[in-house]
């Protein structure tokens, strides 16, 4: 037998474990994992010498070519590619109608679903969608089971916003949701307190870019997160909590969670890696909601990595350009910031170079639990069977993050300046090498749309304590 490729001379890394091994890959998938003599024959062979062999990443939580990022699916899908990301999971918003809405009426989730694997056609990297719920019309409930048998089979719900949803609800949503054994994923933060401390703010004239975090402090994450986690327990729903960016909204989540088995978190790379004196530094363009928090914060968030209470680390990517965040008022700036291309790498070298963890650690909660955690059963890992999602990781090579390097159409980069110490070299989409040392090498549309299954968490949850 004669296969398409093998990648030799590497060190494989899993969420398990780190071995010398090489990797035979034919038709898109692994077939065999094992010493350069026992693999099989290749019609091609990738010296993988010094390098990491580790599994694509896997974002779940990313806006693309909506009115929450400027990025086409083929801007996007090629930062993915540069940075090391393989698969993402974007949003298939059910229209409303509003300021922030790029809609004139409302529409189903239905719809929101074939908007977006129509913009999908040009990805370069695999993708799927969880089905973003914006209005409190019961009609809704009559979609999931329909949008679960299109693959998608997670539910976004916003506490916040012009299309967040009440209470009273959102736990309609949830009985609905859980009935049908799919996942609940939240954005909490109290709407009442954001609006109110906002127009306070306004009055007083605080538009400076150091006044936006105290905007939407941690309680106001923690509370409307322990509202909704009290729910999801009570419905019986596996709830995924985005974006933690606190320890007062982890503490929440870890005083509830038992084993991983109905309650799961994420944070992503800036929580990790900055903290609030970068309003002072560069204005208005790490302007996110949650904010970026606290020295202390930080730590919070590596904390609760290592004890498995966060699971997931995601970017929640928006691609805005320089014109949607310079403006003379915080509270008119685009909220979110580009960072597919450089995640992966970033949250490496802080993780492994700066504060000693395994690089099992990386994988764990940047590949192997997101797939998990959100029905990609063939993604994440490097186990013969699977799609052979693979990055070549030279774990000497530096850089300094520049935005001119940029995939996305964003200008700029919250990490711009920082010296990082690890390189993506090769990214493999399904076998096919789509980038090599930053450069794009695959085509538009070698990506595809990938059907989620219906997860069951059970009890294994993320609990090993990778350092």
């Amino acid at each position: 037998m004669v296969v398409d490729r093998c990648i030799t001379g590497g060190r494989v890394v899993t969420a398990e474990g780190s071995t010398e091994a090489g990797i035979a890959i034919d038709e898109g998938r692994i077939v065999a994992i094992g010493d350069a003599e026992s693999l099989p024959e290749a019609a091609e062979t990738v010296d993988a010498t010094g390098l990491l062999v580790m599994p694509g990443a896997v974002d779940v939580h990313v806006h693309v070519d909506d009115m929450f990022s400027a990025d086409s699916y083929e801007t996007a899908t090629s930062a993915a590619a540069a940075g090391g990301t393989t698969t993402y999971i974007d949003f298939a918003w059910q229209a409303w109608a509003g300021d922030l809405s790029i809609w004139d009426e409302p529409g189903t989730l239905l719809d929101g679903v074939e908007r977006k694997r129509e913009k999908g056609e040009n990805a370069l990297i695999d993708y799927g969608l969880h089905g973003a719920i914006t209005r409190e019309d019961p009609a809704v409930f009559d979609e999931l089971a329909d949008v679960i048998d299109a693959g998608v089979s997670s539910f976004k719900m916003f506490t916040t916003y012009e299309h967040g949803l009440s209470n009273g609800f959102m736990h309609r949503a949830m009985e609905h949701i859980a009935d049908e054994g799919a996942v609940g994923v939240f954005h909490t933060e109290d709407d009442s307190l954001v609006d109110h401390i906002t127009a306070q703010f306004k009055e007083e004239g605080k538009g400076d870019p150091e006044w936006y975090p105290k905007s939407r402090p941690d309680y106001v994450e923690a509370m409307a997160a322990d509202d909704a986690v009290r729910m999801a327990l009570e419905t019986g729903l596996q709830y995924y909590g985005i974006h933690t960016s606190c320890r007062a909204a982890a503490d929440v989540i870890d005083s509830y969670q038992v084993d991983g088995s109905q309650i799961r978190t994420e944070t992503c790379t800036h929580y990790c890696t900055l903290d609030d004196g970068i309003f002072a530094e560069m204005g208005n363009l790490p302007m996110i909601a949650p904010p970026i928090r606290k020295p202390d914060d930080v730590e919070a968030m590596f904390e609760y990595l290592k004890s498995g209470t966060i699971g997931v680390v995601s970017t929640d990517h928006c691609g805005y350009r320089l014109d949607q965040k310079e403006v003379e008022n915080w509270w008119d700036s685009a909220f979110g910031a580009n960072a597919l291309q450089v995640s992966f790498p970033v949250f490496y070298d802080e993780a492994v170079n700066r504060r000693g963890l395994d690089p099992e650690l990386v994988v764990e909660v940047m590949c192997t639990n997101p797939a998990r955690t959100f029905g990609l059963p063939g993604k994440g890992t490097l186990e013969p069977g699977t799609d052979a999602d693979i990055v070549l990781f030279d774990p000497e090579g530096t850089d300094a993050i520049d935005p001119a390097n940029n995939h996305s159409v964003s200008e700029f980069s919250i990490y711009e300046g920082r010296e990082v110490q690890g390189r993506v070299k090769k990214t493999f989409v399904r076998g096919e090498l789509v980038a090599d040392d930053g450069d794009i090498v695959g085509e538009p549309g070698h990506g595809e749309f990938v059907a989620r299954e219906v997860p069951d968490w059970g009890p294994a949850g993320h609990t090993r304590v990778a350092e």
